[in-house]
């Protein structure tokens, strides 16, 4: 069973960065493909960014291309989110996911059977 914990949330001007972390724990982290989801208020959850365990392939949504970057440590065990440029549009919870292997479709969220509680991001205009 995978455990994941999210942290880094927080309040931030926009045009500002955050950098999220989920901790893993459970099975051997390096076999996991980990991806962010976030949700906003009166919104489904939708696909930020996600990334492969073998070659370390990233995938991102088109709203945060080139402002987000997801990277692994599997060391620590741990992933990041690292949010540049910050808009009002990327206030959301932020969720982190955990699936073993690969999934057919990397921004599906039912591809993803671990999740963590999520953490709060808001940005101010």
């Amino acid at each position: 069973q995978v455990q994941l914990v999210e942290s880094g949330g927080g309040l931030v001007q926009a045009g500002g960065s955050l950098r999220l972390s989920c901790a893993a724990s459970g099975p051997p982290f390096s076999s996991y493909t980990m991806g962010w989801f976030r949700q906003a208020p009166g919104s489904e959850r939708e696909f930020v960014a996600a990334r492969s365990w073998n070659v370390g392939s990233t995938y991102y949504a088109d709203s945060v291309k080139g402002r987000f970057t997801i990277s692994r440590d599997n060391a620590k065990n741990t992933v990041y989110l690292q949010m540049a440029s910050l808009k009002p549009e990327d206030t959301a919870v932020y969720y982190c996911a955990a699936r073993y292997g690969i999934p057919t479709t990397y921004s599906q969220g039912h591809q993803y059977p671990y999740w963590g509680q999520g953490t709060q991001v808001i940005v101010s205009s």
